[in-house]
């Protein structure tokens, strides 16, 4: 996460030098990734200047991921953005139902583990 030494506090809106700084992504790469990534529309006020929400900064970082240490093309990240548009929301997503049998196998499973454990333990 981007670490921000400016005294505001973390959820206060950024210039594009503040997120330039705090990222190290120059701002013209960041006015480019505007372009290219729809998704990632800071707030503009009068005369164009732009202020970074937290999320917005957060979505930087994920491009800033996928392109420059996973090799994603822009192309590629654009669509890795796509399939998982909030890593958070599809954590906190409810896990379809298990099917019975394999709820059982699972018990079984962790009762097993659960008596070596405590054998172990024992030793």
């Amino acid at each position: 996460m981007a670490q921000f030494d400016d005294g505001k506090d973390q959820d206060a809106l950024r210039t594009i030098g503040e997120v330039a700084k705090a990222t190290g992504i120059k701002a013209h790469v960041l006015r480019y990734w505007e372009q290219q990534f729809p998704m990632l529309k800071p707030l503009t006020r009068s005369g164009g200047r732009r202020y970074y929400r937290p999320e917005d900064i957060e979505l930087i970082e994920r491009i800033d991921r996928l392109v420059n240490r996973e090799g994603y093309t822009l192309k590629g990240a654009k669509a890795a953005l796509r399939e998982t548009p909030d890593p958070q929301a599809a954590a906190q997503a409810p896990a379809a139902p298990m099917p019975a049998a394999d709820h059982a196998e699972l018990v079984g499973k962790l009762k097993t583990i659960r008596d070596d454990l405590k054998a172990a333990l024992a030793a």
